[in-house]
């Protein structure tokens, strides 16, 4: 099910390396107190609306409303987030990276002890999510980011992102 849209001015550079640290950190004790409290599956829930995630950015460190949020806001997650300590994975990223995700899913499934058909179709999601936002939606926005997030029960939650000349478009999917 998608769950929402966000559009973004696009804007190019990088997070100032000291900024992307303490995202990473704040990133990491958010993710584990939401899931003390609420589980895995209100961490997607929330991962999954674009108003909660644009809010994460900011409370994490970066408020610039800019295409930036997306990729370093998904980039602090993918690197605070452990499937041994949280029993959630998360897959692909940005440009080259976002091809990657099968691959993640594979080795972050196995950590998470998922069965090769839980695998098979957490792949499935993933690649059926991208292909409907850049293929079937049709609205000139080419993506260039795509991060799924999974919990150890098999569900997910996908944030990717597209550009067009001027701005960048998120996309958010929960498995619900």
């Amino acid at each position: 099910m998608k769950t929402g849209v966000a559009n973004l001015p696009l804007h190019g550079g990088k997070a100032p390396t000291w900024l992307f640290k303490r995202m990473k950190l704040l990133a990491g004790a958010i993710v584990e107190a939401l899931i003390y409290e609420y589980g895995q599956d209100e961490f997607l829930r929330r991962i999954s609306d674009p108003y909660w995630f644009q809010v994460l950015s900011c409370v994490i460190g970066f408020d610039w409303h800019s295409s930036g949020t997306t990729t370093t806001t998904t980039g602090a997650l993918k690197e605070a987030i452990s499937p041994e300590v949280h029993g959630l994975g998360v897959a692909g990223g940005k440009g080259k990276t976002s091809r990657k995700a099968p691959l993640d899913i594979e080795t972050v499934g196995a950590v998470l002890r998922l069965s090769s058909q839980k695998i098979d179709e957490l792949k499935y999601s993933s690649k059926m999510a991208a292909k409907v936002d850049n293929a079937l939606v049709q609205d000139g926005h080419q993506l260039y980011h795509h991060t799924l997030f999974f919990s150890e029960n098999g569900n997910w939650a996908v944030v990717q992102q597209g550009m067009s000349k001027h701005y960048a478009r998120r996309y958010h999917w929960l498995s619900d």
